[in-house]
C-alpha cells in the first residue's frame, strides 16, 4: 500500500530522521522524499512516499502514534493520503471548451488519475462534450438574483457525490466564500497572465495593441480575493509583431490547457503545499 505524507513545521534538526525512523518502525519503506526550508519564515516542508504491507497497515493506529510521538513534539501540520481511491474532481465550465476538452481527453486516456462524477455549467452550450465522454452535465444558470440558489445546488451536488476538489475550466463566474470555505485550497482556476495590466473582456486585444512580447497563463488556488490565490503553475510563450490577435488567442488557449493540466496533476499527486498564500511545489 502506497501512502503520501505531507508535513510542515518550524525548522529544527532531527525531523527527517524522526519521521523516517517512525515509518520504518511501523513497517514501512520510504520510496521518495523531498524537503524544503523557507529560511526567512524558518519553516520546514517535507513530502514522503512510503509503502506498507496492506494487510498489516492500519492508518488510524499509524496516525495516532505519529501525532503523539512526532507531530506534537515538532509542532507539525501534517496529512496522510493513500493512493486509492482516486480523488473525485468536479469540473465547472461556461462557454469556452478548450480546457474542458483537454482535461477530459487526459482523463479518458488515463493520464489523470481521477474520477469525474459530473460537470457543472452556467450555460447549456457544452453539454455535447459531456455526452461524448458519458459524464453527467448539470446546467445551473447563475444570475445576480439566482446566485445564492445556484451555489446551494452546486454544494448539494458536491456533497452528494463526495467531491474532493473542483477545477474551474474557464468558469466565468466568481465563486463565493460559501463554496471556497468548504473547499479551501481545493479549487483550481486558470486564466491568462496579463492581469492586472490588461483586465477586462478582451485582454488579448489590449495586449496586442500594447505590443507585448510574451503571453502567459497562470493556474492558482481560488481565494476570496479575485485571481490572487496561491499560484500552482505558470508558463509563457514569445510573440512578436508578426502575430495577429487570432494568433495571440490561439497561443494563449494552448498555454491555458497545458498550465491547467499541470496544476491538476500536481494537486492530484499531492505535490502542492500552501503556506502564507504561496505554494511549495515538490518535484
Amino acid at each position: 500500500m502506497k501512502t503520501t505524507i505531507l508535513i510542515n513545521c518550524p525548522d529544527q534538526s532531527g525531523i527527517i530522521n524522526a519521521v523516517t525512523g517512525y515509518i520504518h518502525k511501523a513497517g514501512g519503506n520510504v520510496i521518495y522524499l523531498d524537503q524544503h526550508v523557507d529560511k526567512e519564515a524558518n519553516v520546514f516542508f517535507m513530502r514522503l512516499e512510503s509503502e506498507f504491507d496492506a494487510y498489516s497497515f492500519f492508518q488510524d493506529d499509524f496516525s495516532k502514534g505519529f501525532q503523539t510521538e512526532l507531530a506534537d513534539k515538532y509542532e507539525m501540520q501534517w496529512s496522510i493520503h493513500q493512493a486509492v481511491p482516486k480523488p473525485r474532481m468536479a469540473l465547472f465550465v461556461s462557454k469556452y471548451n478548450h480546457c474542458l476538452y483537454d482535461l477530459l481527453s487526459r482523463f479518458h486516456s488515463e493520464e489523470l488519475e481521477v474520477d469525474i462524477p459530473f460537470i457543472i455549467s452556467n450555460h447549456s452550450d457544452l453539454k455535447y462534450i459531456a455526452d461524448q465522454f458519458s459524464i453527467p452535465y448539470h446546467h445551473i444558470p447563475v444570475t445576480k438574483d439566482s446566485k445564492e440558489k445556484a451555489e446551494n445546488l452546486q454544494l448539494q451536488l458536491l456533497k452528494e457525490e463526495k467531491v474532493d476538489f473542483i477545477v474551474l475550466a474557464r468558469y466565468m463566474q466568481i465563486v463565493s466564500p460559501k463554496i471556497i470555505d468548504v473547499y479551501t485550497n481545493k479549487i483550481i482556476n486558470i486564466h491568462h497572465s496579463f492581469l492586472p495590466a490588461f483586465a477586462g473582456a478582451k485582454p488579448y486585444h489590449a495586449a496586442f495593441k500594447r505590443g507585448v512580447k510574451i503571453i502567459g497563463a497562470t493556474s492558482h488556488y481560488v481565494t476570496e480575493e479575485l485571481d490572487a490565490g496561491p499560484i500552482i503553475e505558470q508558463d509563457v510563450t514569445a510573440v512578436s509583431h508578426s502575430h495577429s490577435i487570432k494568433d495571440f488567442i490561439a497561443k494563449g488557449r494552448d498555454l491555458e490547457k497545458i498550465v491547467l493540466s499541470r496544476a491538476v496533476k500536481l494537486h492530484v499527486q499531492r505535490k502542492t503545499m500552501v503556506y502564507n498564500n504561496k505554494t511549495v511545489i515538490f518535484s
